[in-house]
């Protein structure tokens, strides 16, 4: 099965538009200053330790906070022949780890033969998984084979309750994700001692920040584990960007101005350090290259002058590369960012 993506010219006046929104919703400082102002001006990137590759928006669900703007209608996905692009600049390349993310990525029809192409090239990988389809007809053996090649599965899972959940992800979520963590369990993931890795995602469920990592992650161990038989080895925090579906929703609601000023007096430079764009290299379903998967959503491409494109790979060039910020940028470093917090079993 194969999809054809949104004309150019419809993609470029989306982004364009989400942009605009986020630059001109009441006045604030602009994140460049906040930079500055603890010297991280201009936000350079360290290394690349992770290549992080957007398979396509197709999707199972359609969550309310979705910045990808994912669901089960979308056409954009990435190509076989883009696939051999990003395995070709990886065979050149030492980044060490490969985080494939969508939309749902499962989803690609190409799948699973690029996860087997990318475990022959030696480099770990991450699945960031929504849970559910590894319950749907025709994907019920993912499981199986994600921990067949080693993948380790960052998945989300915004609260321990069933009606948060539920709230955020659609009806009957939380069952079909309790289902799928449970099949993980039994096949090691989450087990003391196990190779397979496998970390939960919290986000909020409305237009608030996250609590601390490690409370929460104590607290989301315990009633797991109380509740539903579940167990997992840590749990990251994430802002829910204003981008996408979320976007919409807070402009929908009249909260646009209240939780962006929310973010801007929340910023961490620690956390701004800290940012993922510093080490991480996004790609998309064109093969086209970004600072980081929001920059990806809103259409803010890398620098002029530096490779733009994954057949132009050049880690030297982008290693150190400036990188591009914008409003939504204080999604990242409100507070403490999004937050991870050491392996436990």
């Amino acid at each position: 099965m194969r999809f054809s993506a949104r004309t150019k010219g419809q993609t470029m006046d989306t982004e364009a538009r989400k942009v605009g929104i986020l630059e001109s919703c009441g006045p604030r400082k602009s994140f460049d200053r906040s930079l500055a102002e603890c010297e991280l001006s201009p936000l350079r990137a360290t290394d690349i330790e992770t290549l992080q590759i957007n398979l396509g928006r197709l999707c199972n669900q359609t969550c309310t906070h979705c910045h990808v703007d994912a669901g089960p209608d979308s056409h954009e996905i990435m190509s076989r022949k883009t696939m051999q692009q990003c395995l070709d600049a990886l065979a050149a390349s030492d980044i060490p780890v490969v985080d494939l993310t969508g939309g749902s990525p499962e989803m690609n029809p190409d799948f699973r033969w690029f996860v087997a192409e990318l475990r022959a090239l030696g480099r770990h990988l991450v699945d960031r998984s929504n849970l559910t389809i590894l319950v749907e007809p025709d994907y019920e053996d993912l499981p199986e084979f994600l921990a067949g090649h080693g993948v380790e599965i960052i998945a989300s899972l915004p609260c321990y309750l069933e009606e948060d959940v539920n709230l955020q992800r659609g009806e009957n979520v939380f069952v079909k994700s309790l289902e799928a963590l449970r099949r993980l369990n039994s096949l090691g993931y989450g087990q003391t001692g196990s190779r397979l890795q496998l970390s939960l995602v919290h986000n909020p469920v409305g237009a608030t920040l996250p609590p601390p990592s490690k409370p929460l992650q104590d607290e989301y161990r315990r009633e797991l584990r109380a509740r539903w038989s579940v167990i997992f080895n840590r749990l990251l925090t994430m802002t829910n960007m204003p981008i996408g579906r979320f976007l919409q929703l807070l402009v929908k609601d009249g909260k646009l101005d209240a939780y962006m000023n929310m973010l801007v007096e929340s910023f961490n430079p620690t956390a701004a350090a800290e940012a993922m764009c510093r080490t991480t290299l996004s790609v998309d379903f064109r093969g086209r290259l970004f600072d980081c998967d929001f920059n990806q959503m809103l259409g803010i491409g890398l620098k002029a002058g530096l490779p733009q494109n994954i057949g132009e790979l050049d880690f030297e060039k982008l290693a150190g590369r400036e990188i591009v910020v914008g409003t939504h940028c204080y999604g990242c470093a409100a507070e403490s960012g999004c937050q991870d917090v050491p392996t436990e079993s």
